[in-house]
């Protein structure tokens, strides 16, 4: 329907760069594999015995707690306890929940998603909020350059060919996906902005002296660079560039928990092997320290790795089992 050559160049090329950022996102969101937690979180073979022999109680967490106690574990079940998956047999990172779909606790997990057959946690968070961007362009690209067509469709101003239709056609399709798209990135813009998950969001985090629906968020700026990371060159590619390792996170929150040493959650983690998975091996003390209030006694804390854990491996709207 575009009769002028330039006007066909533009919308060709606008059109394409938002189609392939589109699919990239796309892309990268269902073939990221979610993270798990490392073998560092999972029982030993006598841990497992011990805890099959003992009752659920007392005796029970005071299992997980000693199996525990050199772990960056910070938040608790509702009734204070460890909390522990029975399927995978681990003791949980802060943040990681166990999805029902993938039967797999996944890292820092926000939901599992249908549209993507794919858990959206630590690994692929990015690339999800990048594919609602994309996504959304892409839609309300072809909205306004439809726009003036689809007037002159209801005015007779087209020729009565069959291109009336598909004009008609793609103007409410997209606008519709426009509208859901919008809320779906608008609420996910909200939780990158709290640090917050959509799990999270619906039943706040317990720590020890009780539960905190911020005690994550570090403020706007920071909680942004820890889903993008610091180098705003990848900000808008479907490139992993968050910060941290998945297992560990800094928190607002500081020594709340008289089981751990006197140093900021998130900052107790190790380099990790690069072999061992396909994603920036960026030590949390490195990554994430920065993102925390410089303090001498944190700065203390961070210099000393000998305590550290890792957290990286290989994929969450779904109910929890803690114990």
């Amino acid at each position: 329907s575009m009769e002028n050559t330039g006007e066909q160049v533009v919308c060709l090329m606008a059109y394409h760069l938002l189609f392939a950022m589109f699919v990239w996102s796309y892309w990268k969101t269902i073939f990221t594999l979610p993270m798990n937690p490392s073998k560092e979180f999972h029982l030993s073979y006598a841990e497992k015995e011990l805890l099959e022999r003992e009752p659920r109680g007392e005796a029970h967490q005071e299992v997980l707690r000693r199996a525990a106690k050199d772990l960056p574990i910070y938040t608790r079940t509702m009734s204070g306890a460890i909390r522990y998956c029975d399927r995978c047999q681990l003791i949980k990172p802060d943040r990681c929940h166990h999805c029902s779909v993938c039967d797999k606790c996944i890292l820092k997990m926000d939901h599992h998603c249908p549209w993507v057959n794919n858990c959206v946690g630590f690994s692929n968070y990015k690339f999800f909020l990048l594919f609602l961007a994309y996504s959304l362009l892409y839609c309300l690209f072809i909205v306004a350059t439809d726009l003036q067509y689809f007037i002159k469709f209801w005015t007779n101003g087209l020729p009565d060919t069959q291109a009336k239709f598909h004009i008609m056609f793609l103007f409410f399709a997209a606008a519709m996906f426009s509208v859901s798209l919008s809320s779906l990135f608008g609420y996910h813009c909200w939780l990158v902005s709290k640090n917050k998950s959509t799990l999270e969001a619906f039943r706040s985090p317990v720590f020890r002296h009780g539960t905190d629906k911020n005690g994550f968020s570090l403020g706007f700026s920071k909680n942004m660079r820890q889903v993008f990371g610091d180098e705003k060159k990848y900000w808008l590619l479907p490139i992993f560039s968050s910060l941290g390792d998945g297992c560990s996170f800094p928190t607002c929150l500081v020594n709340q928990d008289p089981e751990q040493p006197s140093t900021p959650a998130g900052l107790n983690s190790t380099a990790k092997n690069p072999e061992n998975h396909q994603f920036p091996a960026k030590p949390l003390r490195e990554s994430q320290s920065h993102l925390l209030t410089d303090s001498q006694s944190w700065m203390e804390g961070s210099t000393n790795p000998g305590k550290c854990k890792t957290g990286m491996s290989n994929p969450a709207l779904t109910m929890e089992n803690e114990t």
